[in-house]
């Protein structure tokens, strides 16, 4: 794997190395963007088919979970939906005080925008950016540690 010392390396270059192709389908009617990726990803994982995401990692994850839902809606997101999302997509119940407050966080960042509506808030991305930057380190180091786990297993 080249990496730039200074930049690191792309989520393009870590798909592939991983063999994944980079271009987007559509999702099908009825289902979100995030849902058919995550399908996707689950049918190449070379796990067991009752392979479930632990709620704990996936909190860890939270916040760049967040702004990969935001980014994959068009016109933005609600959080109410995006709670719906995480349910769907990661069989993941989150409540309102786990979600509300990372949202709120994301926009003191200055990563996401929040429109007032008449009864609920709707974010978008501020800055794409940062977004993307901050998705790729993420992307990155889960890899790197996926790597590790890998790799140890052949040791033990």
């Amino acid at each position: 794997m080249s990496m730039d010392s200074q930049d690191g390396v792309s989520a393009k270059q870590l798909y592939q190395e991983l063999g994944s192709d980079d271009t987007a389908t559509e999702a099908p009617e009825g289902e979100s963007s995030s849902e058919r990726i995550v399908a996707e990803v689950r049918a190449e994982l070379p796990v067991d088919r009752e392979f479930r995401f632990d709620e704990d990692l996936l909190k860890k994850s939270l916040d760049d979970l967040l702004l990969v839902l935001i980014a994959l809606q068009d016109g933005g997101a609600h959080g109410k939906g995006l709670m719906g999302e995480l349910a769907s997509s990661f069989d993941v119940h989150l409540s309102p005080g786990t979600v509300y407050p990372r949202l709120h966080s994301l926009e003191e960042e200055g990563l996401l925008e929040v429109h007032e509506l008449v009864q609920t808030k709707k974010y978008s991305i501020a800055d794409e950016e940062r977004v993307r930057r901050r998705v790729e380190r993420t992307l990155q180091h889960h890899l790197a540690i996926g790597s590790v786990f890998h790799a140890a297993l052949a040791e033990i």
